[in-house]
């Protein structure tokens, strides 16, 4: 097996045929992945709403929902989702037809176990690339950090998410003090060295696969943190600013903003960026006391 298909991926076969489900299931778990097995589109719909799939090879002739059906809603609720339509009605289903349902390929039956296996592996190289190219463009060159391209884009979903399931959400604004200072000081691949190891510290220290940081722009990041309280989004400030001046590096500090998600999923655009807006003045509050601070709506106001 080529070496790009060997890492284990989910596949659901949907097929309202018995025989021809358990010789996908046989067909998908010899290949080394994960593999689930759906009797119909209506089915299939439930299992991908329970869990994550990287593939689904469906039947497109199947009662309740048919395949090209299934692909359609795939395509608008799971665009991640690679779809091989599998047929034994290829002169009812062209090749034109899967694709422009939403299918990422078409194998007709009897297929030939080679072919499926040839298929399953031309996708999962494209999805590795995609994946590749993906994480290139969201990511920044010096620190590793998300982009603040990125940032825009999450900071929407974070805010849909805690609107909708009613929990709180955070954003920290941190600044680099006296980081021009230190630039001149030391020159730029030491100012470089400082973002990094702010960074490192950032990734260290706040929630795995909860929280996220990014590199808002040149000495500036920011913590996206959900699920949380005041208090508790201010003990992670109070960590990252501790554990940065662990590491000595005078005569620079941090300052961080801190500002909570108010209002409601009917006004979320707007909430953003009293959001951005409040975390910014938060910060600006930190730097004009003196630097090496943390900042909430209720610090500034006082």
């Amino acid at each position: 097996m080529e070496a790009e298909a060997r890492a284990r991926h989910s596949i659901l076969s949907v097929d309202d045929d018995e025989d021809v489900l358990a010789l996908l299931h046989e067909i998908v778990s010899s290949l080394g992945h994960d593999s689930s097995t759906a009797a119909d589109g209506v089915d299939a719909i439930e299992k991908l709403n329970e869990q994550h799939f990287d593939i689904v090879i469906t039947d497109i002739n199947m009662p309740r929902m048919d395949g090209t059906e299934l692909i359609r809603k795939i395509c608008a609720e799971h665009e991640d989702i690679d779809v091989i339509a599998v047929t034994g009605y290829h002169n009812n289903y062209s090749y034109t037809d899967v694709i422009e349902a939403g299918a990422s390929d078409f194998i007709a039956k009897p297929f030939n176990v080679n072919e499926l296996e040839a298929k399953i592996n031309r996708i999962l190289r494209e999805r590795t690339q995609r994946e590749q190219l993906k994480h290139l463009s969201l990511r920044d060159g010096l620190t590793g950090l998300y982009n603040r391209r990125h940032f825009d884009e999450n900071i929407k979903r974070e805010a849909g998410r805690a609107f909708r399931q009613h929990y709180g959400l955070y954003l920290l604004l941190i600044d680099v003090d006296n980081f021009k200072n230190y630039n001149d000081r030391y020159g730029h691949q030491q100012g470089d060295k400082v973002l990094k190891e702010l960074a490192h510290i950032m990734m260290l220290h706040i929630r795995e696969n909860v929280d996220s940081c990014y590199r808002y722009g040149g000495d500036e990041f920011a913590v996206i943190i959900p699920h949380a309280n005041l208090e508790q989004a201010v003990m992670v400030a109070e960590r990252l600013r501790t554990r940065y001046n662990d590491c000595k590096l005078e005569p620079t500090s941090l300052s961080i903003g801190i500002a909570s998600l108010e209002g409601s999923i009917e006004t979320m655009e707007e909430n953003i960026q009293q959001l951005l807006l409040n975390a910014d003045r938060n910060l600006y509050a930190a730097k004009n006391k003196g630097g090496d601070q943390i900042c909430t709506e209720s610090q500034r106001a006082s």
